[in-house]
């Protein structure tokens, strides 16, 4: 009788599997609800979402109703909330794309993944590495599909490097040089009603956390793991109490140094990575759109339109690895890396 009852549930199992996995290959469409729909979803990537093929945006929550009714009415998205639950069981909506602070991201996630929903997470990933580990571990229990938004990995300056490097146009890569300094109030980064990215326990520390993840995930993008990463971290001056300088050291496993220094309480405006090979030198900034190849006292200029949604080729990708079409433009083990670099340098 056990032998019967245990060959009646393994075959109950499988059974289960192979509509799970029936249903899957019959979405023909991703069909998105965007979980905090604030001011970095207006332009950088909201948009996006209804101009890529096989993609639209269905639905839209902020925890504030009426802000969250004006955005699905300006976006022309058809149902908006104020409650994430009632987003993530909407059976309308097969992706979830995750945009608040990072402080909700892993409630997020797992709620979303729980309800066996694919899930695209703006970076940084989460507060630190030990909650990023904790969201791709649930990702593998409920065999769900996770993607992080580091979204330059699919910009072309950025694949230009790329190309640059597989191609050794510099020779051997020896050492990184980076430079982010930037004026107390500075407007690089997205506005909003309040400075949330000033609260550690929002956004995980500063501007650092909300600047940086672009920058670290690009050296791992171009050099692949790390075997070390080493920093310090202080207040020079900022008035909200959060680190305002930091630096930092990674050496990759190909023997790569990597040198970074984030100030965000100077005069000076400077945003310059340069990457030094054996035989010549590519500098480019991270929020610019001009790389300078320089080889046997010559340089070479490529120069790059600014994108109208800096997300759009990300999320091309990320449509096409939940259809079963492509890989996963940035796995959260890739997302990862980065993260234990900003906990490291930071302490």
């Amino acid at each position: 009788m056990n032998i019967e009852i245990s060959l009646r549930n393994e075959t109950n199992y499988f059974i289960e599997k192979i509509i799970h996995m029936l249903d899957k290959e019959s979405i023909k469409e991703i069909k998105w609800g965007i979980i905090g729909c604030g001011d970095v979803t207006e332009v950088k990537s909201g948009p996006a979402f209804n101009k890529v093929s096989r993609s639209s945006l269905v639905a839209v929550m902020r925890r504030d109703a009426d802000k969250a009714k004006d955005y699905a009415i300006r976006h022309g998205v058809p149902k908006w909330y104020d409650d994430a639950n009632q987003l993530i069981n909407d059976p309308e909506v097969n992706a979830i794309y995750i945009a608040t602070p990072p402080l909700q991201h892993e409630e997020f996630a797992l709620s979303a993944m729980a309800a066996g929903k694919p899930v695209y997470i703006e970076k940084p990933m989460t507060l630190n590495a030990a909650s990023a580990i904790r969201i791709r571990d649930a990702a593998e229990k409920y065999n769900v599909k996770l993607s992080v938004a580091h979204y330059r990995r699919a910009q072309p300056m950025f694949l230009k490097i790329k190309s640059l490097l597989a191609a050794k146009a510099i020779g051997a890569v020896k050492v990184v040089q980076l430079q982010m300094l930037q004026p107390e109030n500075t407007t690089l980064i997205a506005g909003s009603e309040v400075s949330w990215r000033l609260d550690p326990a929002v956004s995980g520390g500063g501007l650092f956390h909300d600047l940086a993840p672009h920058q670290l995930d690009l050296m791992a993008y171009f050099f692949g793991e790390a075997t070390q990463s080493v920093g310090i971290s202080l207040n020079q001056g900022n008035p909200y109490g959060v680190d305002d300088m930091v630096v930092g050291h990674i050496l990759f496993k190909n023997g790569v140094v990597f040198n970074g220094t984030w100030n965000f309480s100077v005069a000076e405006y400077c945003d310059l990575c340069e990457i030094i090979g054996t035989e010549g030198k590519i500098s480019f900034p991270i929020f610019g759109h001009k790389v300078t190849l320089r080889k046997n006292g010559d340089d070479e200029e490529f120069i790059f339109d600014a994108l109208q949604h800096v997300q759009m080729p990300m999320i091309e990708e990320v449509v096409k690895y939940f259809l079963g079409k492509a890989d996963n433009p940035c796995s959260a083990d890739q997302a990862i890396q980065s993260m234990q670099f900003m906990d490291d340098f930071t302490n």
